[in-house]
C-alpha cells in the first residue's frame, strides 16, 4: 500500500496559521493578519470571533464582488522571512497574498537535494546544476534552488509574477546568483528549449488548473499536463536529478500526479514521494493546502 507523505509548514516567526474552520482561514504575515477564505476548512473555528475580528484586513464576496477590507495601518506591501528567504507580502485581488506558505516545505526539499548532489561531485565534475521552474509564480522554489547553488531559468506567462519573483531575489540577498527570469508561455518555452537542445537537470512545475499564457494561451490542466511532461522529458539531462508537480484546485489526487510521473521512472529509475502539503495551527491540526508529486534520482 502506497504511504502518502504529510508535509507540514509550522508556526514561525514570519508565517503563521492562527486559526481556521467554517470556510476561513485566519493568517499572520510578519507582524499582520489576514483573513480569507479557504474551502479545505470545513470545520469549526477554535479562537474567539473577537480574534478574527481583530484580523488587519480581511477578505470579502459580497455576490459578484469581492475585495479586502483594509484597516488603517495595514501597508500595501511588507516584507517576511520563511526559510531563510525574503518574500515581498501584497494582498491581491484574487484573494492571494504573492506567497504560498505551504510550499516552505518543498523549498527546503529542493535546497536540500540540490547541495547533496553537488557534494558528491568530485572536483573536475563540477557543473552547474541546471533547474527550470515552470509556472514559477513569485519565486519561491526558484529562491530554494539559487540557494542550493543551481542555476535557475523561472518561467511565467505573468508579467506582474515575474516581476515580483525578481524582486523577492533581491530581497533574499540573490540577486548575483545565476538565475534567469521570463515571462513566457510554458508549453512554448519547452517547445523552444527542445529545438535549441537545452538540458536541465530538474524540473519544478505548479500548473494551474486554468490560466493563460504571456500571450493569452489557454491552458486547462486536462489537456495540457501529458503534453507539457512528454516534452520535458525531452530536455532532461542524461541523469537528471528530480521533478516536482504542485497542485492546488485542480481536484486531482496526488495519486493521479503520481501516476502521471511513471514514465519517468521507466526510463531513468529512482522513486516517487506523493502527499499533501499542510499548514499547521499551534493546536496542531493541520489545514491540507496543496498536494505533491516528486520524482527523484
Amino acid at each position: 500500500m502506497k504511504n502518502l507523505k504529510i508535509e507540514t509548514v509550522l508556526p514561525g516567526a514570519g508565517y503563521e496559521l492562527l486559526d481556521s474552520g467554517e470556510g476561513e482561514k485566519l493568517e499572520r504575515y510578519g507582524q499582520f493578519v489576514l483573513s480569507r477564505p479557504d474551502p479545505q476548512a470545513l470545520w469549526l473555528r477554535q479562537l474567539p470571533l473577537e480574534d478574527w475580528k481583530k484580523a488587519d484586513a480581511y477578505f470579502y464576496r459580497t455576490g459578484e464582488k469581492a475585495g479586502w477590507k483594509i484597516k488603517m495601518g495595514l501597508p500595501k506591501e511588507w516584507e517576511i522571512e520563511m526559510e531563510g528567504l525574503k518574500f515581498q507580502i501584497r494582498p491581491t485581488s484574487f484573494k492571494h497574498t504573492g506567497l504560498f506558505p505551504e510550499q516552505a516545505a518543498n523549498w527546503k526539499w529542493i535546497e536540500e537535494k540540490i547541495k547533496m548532489q553537488k557534494s558528491k561531485c568530485k572536483i573536475d565534475e563540477l557543473r552547474p546544476i541546471r533547474v527550470l521552474n515552470l509556472f514559477g509564480y513569485t519565486g519561491g522554489a526558484t529562491l530554494a534552488a539559487l540557494s542550493g547553488g543551481a542555476e535557475v531559468t523561472h518561467v511565467d506567462g505573468s508579467k506582474t509574477a515575474v516581476n515580483w519573483a525578481q524582486k523577492n531575489m533581491e530581497l533574499s540577498g540573490l540577486k548575483d546568483k545565476p538565475g534567469r527570469f521570463l515571462v513566457d508561455d510554458a508549453r512554448g518555452f519547452v517547445q523552444r528549449e527542445i529545438r535549441r537542445n537545452s538540458k536541465y537537470d530538474a524540473i519544478i512545475m505548479d500548473p494551474p488548473a486554468f490560466g493563460r499564457g504571456a500571450k493569452d494561451e489557454i491552458w486547462k490542466i486536462e489537456e495540457d499536463l501529458i503534453p507539457l511532461l512528454e516534452s520535458c522529458q525531452k530536455i532532461l539531462s542524461d541523469n537528471p536529478l528530480f521533478i516536482i508537480i504542485n497542485g492546488y484546485s485542480a481536484g486531482y489526487s496526488a495519486l493521479a500526479y503520481e501516476n502521471v510521473l511513471e514514465p519517468i521512472i521507466k526510463k531513468y529509475g529512482g522513486e516517487i514521494e506523493t502527499g499533501e502539503l499542510t499548514l499547521a495551527e499551534k493546536s496542531g491540526r493541520l489545514l491540507p493546502a496543496g498536494i505533491f508529486a516528486r520524482w527523484v534520482k
